[in-house]
């Protein structure tokens, strides 16, 4: 017959903390509902927007132009690639109208006018794609030190109890608010790091492949926007 299974209470543990090892204990909690809300919500945000741009992608597949569709289709701004679609178009109209008055109107001059919005417009969709990221690698980075942190204070408070008691009279009930802080801010620490380096990892892929893909759509929509000008 197997003996039974040790269990430890985690809220007795954390009882026996120190008031510092209570709030690390409590900060690092914290912090890792924010890195659960942050990893989900950026997850679906992420799904949500490449489902629109491959829906948008579709719709302009299906156009035989893009230079003449109605505005309709550039008051989709909240959607990537609907934004990069909406900037390309109006700079290329509104390079084309300034060159005819000034009389200086070339096919080169408009295109480079989209080409030019269409790197803004990517730079400024990537900051999209990539926002709330700092945050989370912030908390990857910085759950281990705050865990650390609270394992040295438990030693250093085990120590000090040791000193004050002296050697020879030392107990467990002595050191048990040390060692209970530095074990249980530990084991805070790794619970809040190791899911959100997973979880970063995961998104900071899919990020740049959604990157990647708003690369290739400018330049394919470029390449048909050249084809349709007027030479």
């Amino acid at each position: 017959m197997l003996p039974p299974i040790a269990t430890v209470n985690l809220v007795d543990v954390f009882l026996r903390c120190d008031l510092v090892g209570q709030i690390l204990t409590v900060g690092l909690g914290i912090f890792s509902m924010i890195a659960w809300a942050v990893m989900l919500g950026k997850r679906n945000e992420l799904r949500q927007m490449r489902a629109l741009n491959l829906a948008f992608e579709q719709r302009l597949r299906d156009e035989r132009t893009l230079l003449d569709l109605p505005e309709s289709y550039r008051n989709k701004r909240g959607i990537p690639y609907g934004d990069l679609f909406a900037d390309a178009v109006e700079s290329y109209w509104r390079a084309a109208s300034i060159l005819q008055e000034k009389g200086e109107d070339s096919s080169r001059a408009r295109l480079e006018h989209a080409e030019n919005a269409l790197q803004r417009a990517i730079a400024r969709q990537t900051l999209r794609y990539e926002s709330s990221m700092i945050f989370l690698a912030t908390i990857v980075s910085g759950a281990p030190f705050l865990g650390l942190l609270g394992t040295v204070w438990g030693v250093m408070l085990a120590f000090d109890s040791i000193t004050a008691s002296g050697a020879q009279t030392a107990s467990i009930q002595n050191l048990a608010p040390g060692v209970s802080a530095a074990l249980l801010t530990t084991i805070a620490g790794l619970v809040v790091a190791i899911p959100s380096v997973f979880g970063y990892n995961f998104l900071l892929s899919t990020t740049r492949k959604l990157i990647t893909e708003l690369e290739n759509f400018a330049s394919s929509l470029a390449d048909r926007i050249e084809l349709e000008s007027p030479k």
